[in-house]
């Protein structure tokens, strides 16, 4: 007697690439379609309108903090850490950034001091809040993780940003002295420092590019294969950022006239605008990222390949709690 065919088990995905530059080039090319398709589904120019709000309200907190933390280096480093920080800036921005330094410079000092900076690190998670729930949009992840947990990450994701940016910037400015050393100990003379001048900037935007990747890595609810100091997309963002930025301040120089437009409010307009298309710049290496893991997963056999959330969740104890109460109520 015949035995019929044992059933098959369904074959599973098996585990994709380990890295991006594991990927074949068709899945390079099909995440960059589906980065520029998913642009305009996942909304990126609205959230970066939101995330510009939230970054007009921690521009002055973050300030304060970065120039309280520079004081205790004397009023000349900080002073040269807030004009290299302003040379990355349109012309436009420049006094208006200028005149929340020169705020946060007064602002008092003693126990004022540390609840105002207290209150500034809260103002200035108010940004960070916002980005987790735009990279949670996406990567098509809900947000699984309780406040107990989002709150703590957020506080310390933006002290996490804050103090690399300021190591940053610190860097910058005081391994020029280190330079000058190096090259007189090493019969260099002023070649030494010529070459840090020229190099240091490519090494900022390295560090920027790293605490990009951070952002992209700790924020949203998705569990990645393993944490890159630096990703394409971080890569890609600063670069983007960088060129537009470079390209918007060109185009205020010789064609547009916002004062013209919008009287004394035309330099806040250009303000805000270049501050709408540095976190479009953002949010587009975080969605390059994302479109690089969802290679990954159909490398690996995710099928179909459309199929979201496309990462496991790194936290779903919020998820099950809300569908728990929506089969209570439901009950009820």
């Amino acid at each position: 007697m015949n035995q019929p065919p044992a059933e098959q088990a369904p074959t599973q995905p098996q585990p994709g690439p380990e890295s991006p530059s594991d990927l074949p080039k068709r899945g390079w090319w099909g995440a960059l379609k589906r980065t520029i398709k998913q642009f305009q589904d996942d909304n990126l120019t609205d959230w970066a309108a939101a995330l510009t709000y939230y970054g007009v309200l921690s521009i002055f907190p973050g300030l304060l903090v970065l120039v309280s933390s520079l004081g205790f280096l004397g009023e000349s480093t900080a002073k040269t850490v807030t004009d290299t920080l302003q040379s990355f800036m349109p012309p436009v921005a420049k006094p208006i950034i200028g005149n929340v330094i020169n705020g946060a410079r007064q602002a008092p000092t003693g126990l004022f001091a540390i609840l105002g900076l207290l209150g500034a690190l809260w103002s200035a998670s108010g940004y960070i809040g916002a980005f987790m729930r735009a990279v949670n949009a996406i990567y098509d992840v809900p947000e699984g993780r309780p406040f107990w947990k989002t709150l703590p990450l957020r506080l310390g994701l933006t002290v996490l940003v804050g103090v690399l940016l300021v190591v940053s910037a610190l860097t910058i400015v005081m391994t020029g002295r280190l330079a000058q050393v190096i090259g007189n100990l090493l019969h260099l003379g002023h070649t030494a420092v010529v070459v840090w001048d020229i190099a240091k900037w490519p090494v900022l935007l390295l560090l920027i590019s790293l605490a990009f990747g951070l952002l992209y890595y700790l924020a949203p609810n998705a569990r990645h294969t393993g944490f890159r100091w630096i990703t394409p997309g971080s890569l890609v963002a600063v670069v983007v950022w960088a060129v537009a930025s470079v390209g918007f301040g060109l185009y205020l120089s010789n064609f547009a006239s916002y004062n013209k437009t919008y009287g004394t409010l035309g330099g806040a307009i250009a303000f805000l605008v270049w501050l709408w298309i540095s976190n479009i710049a953002l949010l587009m290496g975080a969605e390059l990222d994302a479109e690089l893991e969802r290679e990954r997963a159909i490398e690996g056999g995710m099928r179909p390949k459309d199929k979201e959330p496309y990462l496991p969740l790194r936290d779903d104890s919020k998820v099950k709690e809300d569908e728990h109460a929506g089969k209570n109520n439901s009950l009820g």
